[in-house]
């Protein structure tokens, strides 16, 4: 788990699969494929097998480690509801979560459909936590729009939007039942730009349906200098936190090992031993 996360809209990041394949445009210049497929073939390193997904059960107990409350972005580094990830290991990463409800966490999808299908179906027990947020991507009408549709078909108690890279104006579209809306446009080399009207129209349909709003950044290929300032100010707006007690540290212990021991089937072969 990173604690100390450089995204601007979150605390820590945790990721329990690792890689990812390409689906639509916004896939195009990937943060995390770039980092990953740096350190392919370096033995040891986690990411030895460069973007390749997998699973990572040794991670997967970590939120219930952290003590402090924290705002956690999941699977940073991939994809939750990616077609290679089994429905039950979904299924543990969701009861770690809502085991550890002192920390807020944002689950960001590509996959829509699937995320729509499983919350109105096995995962409904997570859906309904309100420290648990659900996002879908959006960068474009043909892709990002009906990902919006499909979050607003799930039944999750807050729903957001993550709208980067922004890579083309997005016209009047349905912000109904949406807790919060990122906007941000594409950085580092080849970045596409991304224009301020744009931007402005997504941030005045968020006023009027009073959705918070988050800018992020311009982008560009040197994104400090660009900046996030929009029209003279910074938006830095999130939905209400929950704050929730701490339990006993064995009692987290012993659900965690609870989790693990389920993935035995999913998982054949020795997995690592939850211990204090």
């Amino acid at each position: 788990m990173s604690l100390n996360s450089p995204i601007e809209w979150t605390d820590a990041t945790w990721n329990p699969v690792r890689g990812c394949t390409k689906i639509s445009p916004g896939c195009k210049h990937c943060y995390a494929e770039t980092f990953a497929e740096r350190f392919r073939g370096v033995k040891g390193h986690p990411y030895e097998q460069g973007f390749d997904l997998r699973l990572v059960p040794e991670k997967l107990t970590e939120p219930l480690l952290w003590r402090s409350p924290k705002l956690v972005f999941v699977n940073s580094m991939s994809d939750l509801f990616h077609e290679g990830v089994p429905d039950d290991y979904i299924k543990a990463v969701c009861q770690v979560m809502v085991m550890a409800k002192w920390h807020t966490f944002q689950v960001l999808t590509k996959r829509a459909e699937r995320l729509r299908e499983l919350l109105n179906g096995p995962l409904r027990f997570a859906a309904e936590q309100d420290h648990i947020w659900w996002g879908v991507s959006v960068e474009n009408r043909k892709h990002g729009l009906p990902r919006i549709a499909d979050l607003q078909a799930a039944p999750a108690r807050v729903r957001f939007l993550s709208i980067e890279p922004l890579l083309e104006h997005l016209g009047r579209f349905d912000v109904s039942g949406v807790s919060w809306a990122i906007v941000g446009g594409e950085s580092g080399p080849g970045a596409r730009p991304m224009r301020e009207e744009w931007v402005v129209s997504i941030r005045n349909q968020c006023a009027a349906a009073r959705v918070p709003f988050f800018f992020k950044q311009w982008g560009g290929v040197r994104k400090k200098r660009t900046g996030r300032i929009l029209q003279g100010r910074t938006h830095d707006e999130y939905p209400e936190r929950r704050s929730a007690p701490i339990p006993e540290r064995a009692r987290c212990f012993a659900h965690a090992q609870e989790i693990l021991n389920s993935l035995r089937a999913v998982l054949p072969g020795p997995l690592v031993q939850f211990t204090a």
